[in-house]
């Protein structure tokens, strides 16, 4: 069997990831997380992949609280930018495939059509600059990757759809922002989207989202629609929300290199979300 081995497995994509090779016989996931695997320290991760030997490295690990990686600098840069540069070293050592999961937020946001993965980047954020760092670490060290770049994902976890029906509970209106666009995208889709490049040899850059855009407080109120709620949407300005890190006002991705180089199409946003809660 072909050993794929998985950082941040307990997170919401690492939980997707599992699932979706459950019951494979043709590969064996090695679970990682913090617990088992430093990601952050070089020795620790050489040693384990030379023990492993994967046919595959998916990083499923980061720093993702975007407000929290304006003041903790220093492990945001350790975690979405020295992991994914040693798992990346490790991987070429081995011989193995190296997948990167990143971010809409390596761009600036300012933008006012889809991005393609071939438009320039430009992080306004720390949470988009150290995760620009990583890919750009695994673009140096690895000699087969692939990255891709996701956006407001939802799955197994801690997540928006949870946190607006738990508002929903005590709150007949909640206050939601309008002026940020983007693609909710479920880690279903995504794992599946993984599971289609990780056995080519279709390397390079890849944007990953599910089709369609909307903004946060017309996706609320599709949430509350598909959940039966009566609870109304107040729509405010990003400004008025009040968060310390700059969000992307625009960050709608094309998902062009899938469609130029594979036959895999991601479901629309609202199709994947009807799935995620059915199944809540």
């Amino acid at each position: 069997m072909k050993k794929i081995i998985v950082t941040g497995c307990n997170g919401q994509l690492g939980r997707a990831v599992n699932l979706h090779y459950a019951g494979t016989a043709e590969y064996e996931l090695v679970n990682t997380d913090v617990g088992e695997l430093d990601i952050t320290n070089i020795d620790k991760v050489m040693d384990f992949a030379r023990e492993v030997k994967p046919y595959a490295i998916i990083n499923c690990a980061a720093h993702t609280n975007v407000d929290g990686c304006e003041t903790d600098m220093d492990n945001a840069y350790k975690i979405n930018a020295i992991g994914p540069r040693n798992l990346s070293i490790a991987a070429t050592e081995t011989g193995a495939k190296m997948m990167h999961i990143s971010t809409d937020y390596v761009f600036s946001g300012d933008g006012t059509r889809p991005y393609t993965e071939f438009d320039p980047v430009g992080p306004k954020a720390m949470y988009g600059i150290t995760k620009l760092a990583g890919e750009n670490f695994v673009r140096d060290f690895a000699k087969d990757y692939f990255i891709i770049r996701t956006a407001w994902l939802y799955g197994d976890g801690k997540n928006f759809i949870k946190t607006m029906l738990r508002l929903s509970e005590t709150n007949d209106t909640v206050k939601v922002v309008n002026d940020q666009f983007g693609t909710p995208t479920s880690t279903k889709e995504l794992a599946k989207a993984i599971a289609c490049l990780l056995s080519t040899e279709n390397y390079g850059i890849f944007h990953g989202t599910c089709e369609g855009m909307t903004n946060w407080a017309d996706f609320a109120k599709e949430i509350f629609k598909q959940a039966g709620k009566s609870t109304k949407v107040e729509a405010i300005t990003t400004e008025e929300f009040g968060a310390p890190a700059a969000r992307p006002a625009y960050s709608v991705l094309e998902n062009y290199m899938f469609k130029l180089t594979t036959d895999f199409m991601f479901a629309d946003w609202e199709q994947a979300l009807s799935e995620y809660m059915k199944n809540l």
